[in-house]
Formats: C-alpha cells, structure tokens, sequence
C-alpha cells in the first residue's frame, strides 16, 4: 500500500478525534488524528494549550497521531508561526512517517523537523 493510500485509509478509520493535552510545563502530546476533518479544531485546541502554558520552550511529542493529512501538516507549521511570532521555541518530537512524507513532498520537512527556536539537541526526531 502506498503512503497516500495508508494515509487515506487511516484518515477514514479515524477521521473526527483528536485532542492534545499537557503532559508537564512546556510539554504536550498530540493524540489522534490530524485530518481535514479535525484540522479546525486541531489548530485552536493546540493555540489554546500553548498560550497559557507560560513556558517559552515548548514540545509537542505526535507519536500518538494515528491520521494524517496535508490540513494537519498546515495545523503544525501554523502552530510553528504563532510560536516564532510570540517569541517562543516549538519542537515536535517523534513526528509520524506518513506526515514527514507529506512534508517532504510540500518541501517543509526541514522546517517541520527543525521546529522554531529549538537546540539541535533538542530538534524533532522521526
């Protein structure tokens, strides 16, 4: 099965949850999936968990993301400018195969990994 396919197939088995939560100060999993279908409220869920967060460093670790589409990588790098436009660093750790392909065809796969801010020690790692 190709990547596309898998990734379509995942995105109807799991097409309307996802949720990201705080796991300590400055560190958040993503859960679920990353779809069109939950993009809109994906991109709010996670604005609203980052701002009253306080920290200036924060980690979103996405092993938990089961879906994902290009809606969810737009929700990551726009979750990456609302960071770098509120002086924070945002990293994303351990980031889905499929979602890396997908950024990799869009030619952001570099920037995705590399988050905004963050130490070449503490970049996402696939």
């Amino acid at each position: 099965m190709s990547t596309q396919a898998a990734l379509v197939a995942d995105r109807t088995s799991n097409s309307g949850s996802f949720e990201i939560v705080a796991v300590s100060p400055g560190q958040f999993a993503a859960r679920g999936a990353l779809t069109f279908a939950t993009a809109r409220r994906a991109r709010q869920q996670g604005l609203d968990s980052f701002h009253p967060a306080g920290a200036r460093e924060l980690q979103v670790d996405c092993s938990a993301i089961n879906a994902a589409d290009s809606a969810g990588l737009t929700v990551l790098l726009d979750w990456l400018a609302h960071a770098r436009a509120a002086g924070r660093s945002l990293c994303f750790a351990n980031l889905p195969q499929g979602l890396l392909a997908i950024a990799r065809i869009s030619e952001v796969d570099e920037l995705l990994q590399r988050g905004v801010g963050c130490a070449p020690e503490g970049a996402a790692r696939s």
